[in-house]
């Protein structure tokens, strides 16, 4: 925990950035595992309430951003 926090306050922003995003796309992972598991139910009648593929393209194309606009500053460190 104090070695996390220690990188946390010495990371620079590019980095907090690609973590936020490899946050999103684990989260976009996750999304994408409960609607797969959603469509493979046994029962037709239980329906669901979250929007899992509309979560899955939230975090996906938000976790892209953020790592593809990151990629340069942990580059050049």
């Amino acid at each position: 925990m104090r070695a996390m926090k220690a990188f946390l306050t010495f990371a620079s922003e590019a980095e907090i950035v690609a973590l936020w995003g490899l946050a999103c796309l684990c989260a976009a992972i996750f999304a994408l595992v409960m609607e797969r598991r959603r469509s493979k139910r046994t029962s037709i009648d239980n329906v669901g309430w979250v929007p899992w593929t509309g979560l899955f393209l939230t975090f996906a194309v938000l976790g892209g951003a953020l790592l593809v606009v990151s990629i340069p500053g942990v580059i050049r460190g």
